[in-house]
């Protein structure tokens, strides 16, 4: 088994980036700088990596470990959350601010040590901490061991795609000002691709990306959605695309025009450049189904074709209206695990814990927030509106610190009633932070149901320290009698983020095979600020390799 030990730093400091080769050990110094920006049209002071936003892509091969360090020197607290890696008893080292860690002061910094296990594909890191995910993020690609190839044909190019939203104003502002006022905080300026909003844009000066492609070649398209608050639509004009994998998991391919991608999702996609010379537009736009305010932009890149002339006309395409909910559905019941003998899927067959959480938002008191005349909205996960504690929940279970949390997370909701009807006349939750216990190895069963309350809306929701397979999914309220029936066990797709449909739920199983804390909660940023987030504590198993690793010694402190 080939070992490599990839060492990544991300220092918020000024200088330039190397990269080393020594044997088997990969270095790789990052520089993550408070940077003015003019991409946008605007000059504003914002946190990048290396200057750079999206931030450096980080290759890594399945089995290796890792070790980052981050050096923080910017005003704000930071922490870095490797979005889908599944950190088997090495919870310290997940990210989220509060869950697994307290953030990194500035001044101060922390190594983050994990071995990717059983892993291969397209994953992202993000902050984990306010809204600075808006622009801390980028790629994460793992590699399969040496010798073992694609489970389709290689492609002849690999190229990494990242869709986000841009705000002119500064994000934290932003947030800030709509957790004063009691309301929804604004939406953002502009969708981006690799970090360019392009030629369509407000900003005439802006060409935005361009994808190079030879006649005759495929090319393997590594998309991710690092936006904070939006599910997109993705699609190039003139061509197909062939799905082979979502969340770094393998899937039966399957040609489609339009895929849909929420925030945390990663899929990769064959495109073959069998069209004649020319450029071809990329396009990605919002998917909203329900009636919210969303970024109603079109980020646009170019498809160009090798000896194509700088004055030849591109060839458009039409990006699906933003409530098309046939395109998204047609995807995302498209999806299958690839289920082979190399790589099956495990699904639980049998149940130990059977949880039904219904999410939505709420309306809570407050009498300082004058523009929501007194009351201010909040979401939850089974009526309860999570409380971010001040010590770290992961340090507060392994210290055995009391105070911190509460184990009495209800399983079901504290208050029953047509989730997908008529709301109730009282939207108030309530406020704690409670946990849900669960025993070492239990198989799971995980019902998300979307409610009315204020409005219907999709939710992809984010389990931390696991994949789960999505056995089942359905609009209306979830009939435990009969949609069981029609759950797929043999082939569902796995992941490490869901879309709860506008008016529905879908249905997971995972296996609780990871000790340690372990977040659950809303990818939109503002669902999540708003409380739309809990936490499982999974007990240590038998023996030392059942169990959670003790912490490091630089772990920070609160």
């Amino acid at each position: 088994m080939e070992l490599n030990l990839l060492r990544l730093f991300f220092f918020i400091a000024c200088f330039c980036p190397t990269i080393m080769v020594e044997g088997l050990v990969r270095r790789y110094k990052f520089d993550v700088v408070m940077k003015n920006t003019s991409r946008l049209c605007s000059s504003k002071p914002i946190v990048t990596v290396n200057g750079k936003s999206p931030g450096p892509t980080l290759y890594a091969r399945e089995d290796d470990t890792v070790l980052i360090r981050v050096v923080n020197h910017v005003k704000y607290n930071v922490s870095i959350h490797w979005h889908g890696i599944r950190q088997l008893r090495t919870g310290w080292a997940d990210g989220p601010a509060y869950i697994t860690q307290c953030p990194i002061r500035p001044g101060h910094n922390y190594l983050y040590n994990f071995t990717i296990t059983g892993q291969r594909g397209t994953l992202l890191w993000h902050a984990h901490i306010l809204w600075l995910r808006a622009t801390v993020h980028g790629a994460i690609v793992i590699l399969p061991k040496i010798g073992v190839p694609y489970p389709f044909p290689k492609p002849h190019k690999e190229v990494v795609v990242v869709l986000g939203e841009w705000w002119k104003s500064d994000v934290e502002a932003v947030i800030n000002e709509a957790i004063k006022s009691g309301l929804a905080p604004n939406v953002s300026d502009a969708h981006t691709i690799n970090g360019h909003p392009g030629p369509l844009s407000k900003c005439s000066s802006q060409e935005g990306f361009k994808l190079s492609v030879e006649v005759g070649k495929t090319y393997m398209l590594r998309i991710i959605n690092a936006a904070l608050n939006e599910e997109l639509f993705f699609k190039i004009a003139g061509h197909q695309l062939t799905v082979v994998e979502v969340d770094a998991t393998y899937v039966k391919p399957f040609k489609t025009d339009t895929i849909v991608i929420a925030p945390g999702q990663t899929t990769n996609v064959l495109i073959s450049a069998n069209q004649g010379s020319g450029k071809y537009m990329v396009i990605a736009s919002p998917f909203m189904d329900a009636p919210i305010a969303v970024d109603n932009t079109t980020a646009t890149a170019t498809l160009h074709y090798s000896g194509t002339l700088a004055t030849s006309s591109t060839s458009f395409v039409s990006s699906p209206p933003k409530n098309a909910t046939p395109v998204a559905n047609k995807f995302v019941d498209s999806l299958r695990s690839l289920n082979s003998q190399k790589y099956p899927a495990k699904v639980p067959l049998s149940v130990d814990q059977s949880l039904f959480f219904t999410i939505g938002l709420g309306v809570n008191p407050c009498p300082s927030c004058k523009a929501g005349n007194g009351s201010r909205v909040v979401a939850d996960i089974n009526n309860v509106t999570f409380v971010m504690p001040t010590t770290a929940l992961l340090q507060a279970h392994f210290f055995n610190i009391k105070g911190v949390f509460t184990t009495d997370f209800p399983g079901s909701p504290l208050v029953v009633f047509n989730y997908t009807g008529k709301q109730p006349t009282n939207l108030q939750t309530v406020s704690g932070t409670k946990l849900y216990r669960l025993p070492y190895n239990a198989t799971v069963q995980l019902i998300l149901q979307d409610t009315g309350m204020i409005s219907p809306e999709n939710h992809p929701i984010h389990l931390h320290g696991f994949n789960f397979f999505v056995v089942g999914k359905g609009i209306g309220n979830f009939d435990s009698k009969n949609d069981p029936n029609k759950f797929n066990l043999v082939d569902p797709v796995e992941r490490n983020t869901i879309s709860v449909p506008s008016g529905g739920w879908v249905a997971i199983r995972f296996r609780a095979d990871n000790p340690g804390v372990w977040f659950l909660h809303c990818h939109l940023e503002v669902h999540t600020t708003w409380g739309l987030k809990m936490a499982f504590l999974v007990d240590n198993g038998k023996g030392p390799n059942q169990s959670l690793l003790p912490p490091p010694k630089d772990l920070p402190k609160c």
